[in-house]
């Protein structure tokens, strides 16, 4: 449904009041504070008017109006337009980073940082993965007896240690001679494919091939990288959350990977950069129907990504959010790229 001018800009600054305030908007109040060139009752006209289509409610009887979900969603996707953040803190953010040494961690943890003072809400970031587990280099490690330790390393810096028993004992350059042989079989190479060069080998070199893609086959399971947040304080401190149930479905969204990761595949954007605002019960998870989620994949195309963004109430500042998660995003990107893919 299209709106008057006149409706959005009414529409825009309850948004933007309710935001603020988290109290019901009335007409006098936008009329004063903005000096709106309609009398009062013009702006109760149009008032009732967006409530009856869905954009506003009123919690009560004589009470101001709030913003609805369907009242976000419009307000978010035909009124607010590109935003940015301004060049002082963008150039602040970038100076953090530039602080921090080349450590992907490191730059994970001040991105969840930097989200949760930007947006005043809860920020994830997950590092990135490889959109597929591809082959590196491989490491037999003797350590007693004929226990071995086996060190698979991963396009992008993934590291998986495994011990295993050998039936019969092997010297440390045997062990060498094993691994250069598979690394050179290996190199460059996704799952399958490393499990096909298991039929060309025997013996001890095709037992750790057998390992090393059951290995590689985990590693394309798991979606996510570690899990980084903050603010979770930010989020619990908002009115909508002094509600046990709801701030227990906010937390779990933090805390659990599995249902993070749900959420994560249903709603992220196969395109670097991209910004998805889910914003409550749109995203068909009946216990966020109270939140909003702003959230966006960086990294390395074709080869490492992962996911950016906040969680807090449906009542979030999302311009200032939308340009803070873009932002954040490009700049890891471009760290990924210039460390890993470059």
């Amino acid at each position: 449904m299209s709106l008057t001018d006149r409706q959005e800009s009414i529409l825009a600054l309850i948004v933007r009041e309710y935001t603020e305030s988290a109290q019901p908007v009335g007409s006098n109040r936008l009329v004063e504070r903005y000096s709106l060139d309609v009398s009062s009752a013009t702006v109760r006209n149009e008032m009732s008017a967006l409530t009856d289509d869905g954009f506003l409610r009123q919690p009560h009887t004589s009470a101001g109006r709030v913003p609805t979900e369907s009242g976000y969603r419009y307000f978010v996707r035909r009124i607010l337009g590109d935003t940015e953040l301004p060049n002082a803190e963008k150039r602040l953010i970038s100076h953090q980073f530039h602080q921090v040494p080349a450590d992907v961690e490191q730059w994970v943890r001040l991105s969840a940082s930097i989200l949760a003072q930007q947006s005043k809400v809860a920020s994830v970031v997950t590092t990135p993965r490889p959109e597929r587990a591809v082959f590196k280099h491989l490491e037999l490690i003797s350590t007693s007896g004929r226990q071995v330790l086996l060190v698979l390393v991963l396009q992008g810096g993934d590291i998986r240690q495994q011990m295993l028993t050998l039936k019969e004992p092997h010297d440390q350059a045997q062990l060498a001679d094993e691994a250069a042989t598979i690394t050179m079989a290996c190199q460059g190479k996704q799952t399958a494919p490393v499990q096909k060069q298991i039929e060309n080998y025997s013996g001890l070199t095709k037992d750790v091939l057998m390992l090393v893609a059951e290995m590689m086959a985990r590693a394309d399971e798991l979606w996510t990288g570690d899990i980084y947040h903050d603010g979770i304080t930010n989020v619990l401190s908002q009115p909508e959350f002094s509600d046990s149930t709801t701030a227990k479905n906010a937390l779990r969204l933090l805390e659990e990977r599995s249902y993070l990761e749900e959420v994560l595949a249903a709603v992220l954007s196969p395109t670097i950069g991209g910004i998805q605002v889910v914003i409550g019960s749109e995203g068909n998870w009946d216990e966020l129907r109270d939140c909003s989620m702003v959230i966006s994949r960086y990294g390395a195309p074709g080869f490492a990504t992962g996911a950016i963004g906040v969680l807090g109430p449906t009542r979030m500042s999302y311009g200032r959010t939308i340009s803070a998660v873009r932002y954040v995003a490009g700049l890891l990107s471009d760290l990924v790229i210039e460390t890993y893919a470059g």
